[in-house]
């Protein structure tokens, strides 16, 4: 018979196993108040837990009882003032209730259900059947982080380290070694020493005094070898090795132009930083480079990214090329994952879409792993909307794009974008 012990730490007061079992009877509960969630929530709050309500109706389990009819004799406790027979007197008041002014005369009723979610499995149900497209894992680096592994035995190291197995076996080694011709020769004289005294030699005997003496310096040849010596001594060798990271890049571009609102604006946050979350649980190591652009193109930082406010006319190329640029610069393709996301409301200067179209399809997209275009607005499909459904004409498995009006959108909209691909 075999015994499966789970060792695993629990949380204070909390059953893993237990939680594991509620949270995948009541997914569906989860799910919708995950997805409510994140349309409510601001970006600073995006991925902490959450508070879930399941209503009393949902968590109620059957349970076994007696019908109606039949005879049934039953024992009440604590009877001190009736006899079978007797009558049980009505109730003072005429059975009304006895509550206090603000009592419900609607029945009884009872709270919702509510318990909290941690951060990990907010995240979980966030992103479930989602995945990357063409997510690809190039050139491991971890050269920061290490972890120690056995590899083999050393004749140095720490006195801590010590393997006590291997260095008794190599001392007994070394023992065998030395003394194996004086051990043989040692049983051969104590052999002839037996021999002589059976023939009646007298311990007196020169013969016999000779033959002790030269057994007992053998002896004392044998007990000269130190029984542990340095030399034996092993040790546990250790070393360390680079605990391999997959690295990502994210581009997350953002138009602040003049034509785009302050509402517009959060909405193109929100998406980017559930983007940056998702990217989280595919990839160890992910460096994020933000651009804004209106007229010109700049690399900010993620304070300014998402909290200054700035305005201008719109030349989308300018941020493309930047991000070409750095590519080139920073993040060689063999050996970075790089995603890019774009976010603007579809204005851009009269022919610059044609300059982006050219952009995307000659110097980007043959570097990348995907791109996704979201456009915020409820107007009309301008001229950059229509030269971004040629590049996915010619990209269509690393190329997305999609139209938001509010933010209610987002997350059903991300869903789309990244839903993952039944073969």
């Amino acid at each position: 018979m075999n015994y499966i012990i789970d060792r695993r730490l629990n949380s204070k007061k909390k059953s893993t196993v237990n939680r594991q079992r509620f949270l995948k009877r009541y997914r569906h509960h989860i799910k919708k108040a995950v997805s409510d969630a994140v349309n409510k929530r601001s970006i600073t709050d995006m991925d902490k837990g959450e508070k879930i309500s399941i209503p009393t109706k949902d968590i109620s389990q059957p349970v076994f009882h007696h019908g109606s009819g039949g005879k049934n004799t039953r024992v009440l406790p604590g009877n001190d003032q009736f006899s079978t027979g007797d009558h049980i007197q009505r109730p003072k008041g005429g059975g009304q209730g006895t509550g206090g002014k603000g009592a419900s005369d609607s029945g009884e009723g009872m709270d919702d259900f509510v318990f909290q979610v941690t951060q990990e499995e907010f995240l979980e149900f966030m992103f479930e059947d989602l995945e990357l497209p063409n997510l690809v894992k190039r050139q491991l680096a971890g050269l920061d982080e290490f972890e120690l592994k056995r590899a083999g035995i050393s004749n140095e190291g720490s006195p801590g380290k010590i393997n006590i197995i291997r260095s008794l076996r190599s001392a007994n080694s070394r023992r065998i070694a030395l003394t194996g011709k004086k051990r043989r020769q040692l049983k051969e004289l104590l052999g002839e020493l037996e021999n002589l005294e059976r023939d009646g030699y007298e311990p007196t005997s020169d013969k016999v005094i000779n033959l002790k003496q030269t057994i007992d310096d053998l002896q004392k040849k044998i007990g000269r070898v130190p029984w542990l010596d340095d030399f034996d001594l092993k040790y546990n060798l250790y070393v360390k090795n680079p605990i391999p990271h997959s690295r990502a890049v994210m581009f997350c571009i953002m138009d602040v132009s003049g034509s785009m609102d302050q509402n517009t604006k959060d909405i193109a946050k929100r998406f980017f930083l559930l983007l940056y979350l998702f990217l989280q649980r595919n990839y160890e190591k992910i460096e994020v480079v933000f651009i804004r652009h209106h007229t010109s193109a700049k690399e900010v930082s993620e304070e300014e990214f998402f909290y200054d406010r700035e305005t201008g006319g719109t030349i989308v190329s300018s941020a493309l090329h930047l991000t070409a640029d750095v590519i080139s610069e920073r993040y060689p393709p063999s050996e970075w994952n790089i995603y890019g996301a774009q976010a603007s409301d579809g204005d851009n200067w009269d022919d610059d879409s044609t300059v982006c179209y050219k952009l995307l399809t000659e110097k980007i997209l043959p570097q990348l792993q995907h791109y996704c275009y979201l456009e915020i607005t409820s107007r009309e499909r301008q001229a950059l909307w229509h030269a971004y459904q040629k590049v996915q004409d010619d990209f269509p498995d690393k190329f997305a794009m999609k139209q938001l009006v509010d933010a209610s959108d987002i997350y059903p909209v991300f869903r789309q974008l990244f839903q993952k691909k039944t073969l």
